[in-house]
């Protein structure tokens, strides 16, 4: 049997991969991780198919799952939200895979951030503003972040940032981030990305924090930070499709 890891995606069924279709709707079990995956996304599940959420339970408890579905020669869907390979806490379940001889597949989903920038209807990297995302979370009352990834270091590049876990951290994210983004920093603020009831908040470094606090959102959002955000931009072209820039595949400058 194989534990199949599948990144669900933010939350829209749609946004599943045909392969995370394909395998969700052939294992007989499947464990989801419901406090941030819909039950749309597994309802293709089959029929007679074991389906837990996880939300509730612990390490112990899914890995039991996973092992009586080892013993009796089952696959296994093991959904979890966005893209496993980014705080899908896969690490931990796959080191007691490896103990245990249980072979695994990880399967990529759409990430947050992603999803974000395409309901957004935005580009990320913009020619000579932006052309790097560093994707990070606050540590608040989870695991505690590395030594040197804080997010003063990450500001001083000046890169567009996707901050998780920190919607309750709003404050310490202004205390960081303007001295070195500017108080007029664009920020948009992604919540339940790809759920019905999905919301965007655009404001600055200055002015997020009340927006947030007026219309009570407390979790499952993600934060944007950097210029390549601003709704109205004046950039250069990229390179790419510059006549007069030949490249492999278009040998020969226009123009």
């Amino acid at each position: 049997m194989t534990v199949y890891f599948i990144g669900a995606g933010p939350g829209d069924p749609e946004l599943l991969t045909l392969k995370a279709q394909r395998l969700i709707a052939a294992c007989p079990v499947c464990l989801y991780a419901g406090s941030l995956v819909p039950e749309q996304v597994v309802a293709e599940a089959p029929a007679d198919a074991l389906v837990l959420d996880t939300a509730p339970m612990t390490l112990d408890d899914t890995h039991a799952e996973i092992l009586k579905a080892h013993q009796a020669g089952q696959d296994v869907a093991r959904v979890h939200s966005g893209d496993p390979s980014l705080y899908g806490a896969i690490a931990e379940q796959i080191r007691r895979l490896k103990a245990d001889g249980i072979d695994y597949q990880i399967v990529p989903g759409v990430p947050a951030y992603a999803a974000a920038a395409a309901a957004l209807g935005q580009e990320l990297t913009i020619p000579e503003v932006a052309q790097s995302i560093i994707l990070t979370r606050m540590s608040m009352k989870s695991t505690g972040m590395p030594e040197g990834e804080t997010l003063e270091n990450f500001a001083r590049s000046k890169a567009t940032l996707a901050i998780h876990l920190g919607i309750r951290a709003l404050r310490e994210i202004e205390r960081q981030l303007i001295p070195y983004y500017g108080a007029d920093c664009p920020v948009v603020v992604a919540y339940r990305v790809g759920w019905p009831d999905q919301m965007f908040l655009r404001g600055t470094l200055s002015d997020i924090r009340a927006k947030v606090r007026d219309e009570k959102i407390t979790r499952t959002a993600l934060i944007l930070v950097g210029p390549a955000l601003a709704e109205v931009q004046d950039f250069k072209d990229s390179a790419l499709y510059d006549p007069a820039m030949p490249h492999v595949l278009r040998p020969v400058a226009k123009g």
